[in-house]
């Protein structure tokens, strides 16, 4: 009997070192980092391109625009 209470002894500190482990720590905290500053981007007027179609795709000087979304039949075709 008397290993048995050793035992239980040794169980009960080690539930009650981790009970006061969890009760000490405090509350997890998280905020954003912040953002690193935008770039601005200037576009000179021979940059500057209309916005027409290729099929259903939008594009802007020869670069596919708009994500992906479908263009409408109205939006003129580029040649």
């Amino acid at each position: 009997m008397h290993a048995s209470s050793i035992i239980r002894t040794g169980v009960s500190i080690v539930v009650g070192a981790a009970f006061l482990s969890l009760a000490a720590a405090g509350p997890a905290g998280a905020r954003p980092e912040p953002a690193p500053p935008a770039q601005s981007v200037q576009s000179s007027p021979a940059q500057r391109c209309l916005l027409t179609r290729i099929g259903d795709q939008f594009v802007r000087c020869d670069n596919l625009t708009g994500a992906g979304v479908a263009a409408p039949s109205w939006m003129p075709e580029q040649e």
